[in-house]
């Protein structure tokens, strides 16, 4: 199966370009998740984590 796949890609112009492409998606989403991390609200933060101990309360998380 990949003697199959490799015998395609080797006829493929630039295919050295992909492989630079998708470290630099997989990059660039993982620091927008960070980012987006860092600025979560605190509170959020707070009652998210306190969410599996609270067995009274609704499991449904409420915005604040």
């Amino acid at each position: 199966m990949f003697k199959f796949i490799q015998q395609y890609a080797e006829k493929i112009e630039n295919i050295a370009v992909y492989p630079m492409i998708s470290l630099m998606v997989f990059f660039i989403f993982f620091i927008v998740l960070l980012l987006l991390v860092i600025r979560m609200d605190k509170k959020a933060v707070q009652l998210l984590s306190n969410l599996p101990f609270n067995s009274n309360e609704e499991s449904t998380i409420q915005t604040i």
